[in-house]
Order: C-alpha cells, then sequence, then structure tokens
C-alpha cells in the first residue's frame, strides 16, 4: 500500500455497510461532536473529508432505517404550527 492508499483509508473509515448498527451510530455520533470544530477550523480538505464521511454514515443508516421515527416537530407543518420555544423533540 503506498502514502496516497493509506490517506485515503484514513480519511474515509470503514466502508458504512460494514459497520454493524452499534459500529454506525458510534460513527454517527463521533462525526456530529466533531462537525463545529470542523466547520470552524478544519482546513477545506478537512472539511470536504468530513462532509462525504458524513454523508456516507448517514446514507446508510437512512437505507437501514427507512421507517425511523420523525417527531412532528422536525416536519414543515410541525414547525409552522409550533410555538415560540417549544421544543421539537417528539414527546412521551
Amino acid at each position: 500500500m503506498n502514502e496516497h492508499d493509506e490517506q485515503d483509508r484514513t480519511m474515509t473509515g470503514v466502508a458504512p455497510d460494514r459497520l454493524d448498527d452499534q459500529q454506525l451510530m458510534k460513527e454517527l455520533e463521533t462525526i456530529h461532536r466533531t462537525r463545529h470544530d470542523t466547520l470552524l477550523y478544519g482546513s477545506n480538505d478537512a472539511l470536504r473529508a468530513h462532509n462525504e464521511r458524513m454523508a456516507q454514515l448517514e446514507g446508510e443508516y437512512l437505507r437501514r432505517n427507512p421507517r425511523r421515527t420523525v417527531a412532528a416537530g422536525r416536519t414543515r407543518e410541525g414547525a409552522r404550527e409550533r410555538g415560540c420555544g417549544e421544543s421539537a423533540a417528539p414527546r412521551t
């Protein structure tokens, strides 16, 4: 493996479809936690790599969970109906 191959592997990580559900969630949590700092302080290359990896991971999550729960407040109609300061989280 040459240096370029190693760099590509490091930037992209394990293919999302090869991660089990627990690993996928851990990767998603990590990438969302680091998003703000990458946007503010990362190089253009770092931001591009972050964008690509996030899209891969989120795409895999959506593929696996096509019927995930959607909070009413997170839809356009729900957002219009929500009053100022009301949470968008689903109520239990």
